[in-house]
């Protein structure tokens, strides 16, 4: 990878003027932050270049929407190792990571989620039903395909099914 490349993250807390003039208020349970990254940019960066995107042809905002199948063998009762997987699909899509949430049910079911710099990614399981959902929802330059694919692949899922729904406005919308 090169260095102009590279991914460069920063977090801002609430106390930072920026995240204060976005409007955001702290919570007592967790400190809220702003995620900045060259694919993402800061409030102000992106309100500077609106004007330019809008005559740009964006990348096509995309819900793809998975149904699949568990079999035996698929890597879906450890969360680590979920999440392990589910990022490798993100990279192989050229996506980025950056940050994960999960929670893990009394009857072993999880959701898993990954923010990315292109939107998010939910897995949703359950094991006494040997289902699973998924939902990427990408704006951005990444490779749904790819990245279902490679989660098919690497979760050993059977009997996938993906629906894609374009979302936002569309095209000469007002």
């Amino acid at each position: 990878m090169t260095e102009s490349m590279s991914i460069v993250l920063g977090l801002r807390h609430i106390s930072d003027p920026l995240v204060r003039a976005a409007g955001r208020s702290p919570s007592s349970a967790q400190p809220l932050r702003a995620v900045f990254s060259h694919i993402m940019p800061g409030i102000e960066a992106a309100r500077r270049s609106a004007q330019e995107r809008r005559q740009q042809v964006a990348p096509p905002k995309l819900l793809y929407a998975v149904d699949g199948m568990l079999t035996p063998a698929s890597p879906v009762t450890d969360v680590s190792r979920l999440t392990t997987l589910a990022t490798a699909a993100v990279s192989a899509g050229n996506g980025h990571v950056l940050d994960v949430s999960h929670v893990i049910f009394p009857n072993g079911a999880i959701t898993l989620v990954l923010i990315l710099a292109e939107s998010h990614l939910s897995i949703h399981t359950w094991p006494e039903e040997q289902l699973i959902a998924i939902d990427l929802f990408s704006c951005g330059a990444i490779d749904g395909e790819a990245v279902i694919s490679e989660l098919a692949r690497l979760l050993l899922l059977e009997r996938v099914s993906v629906r894609t729904m374009p979302r936002g406005p569309a095209p000469g919308a007002a």
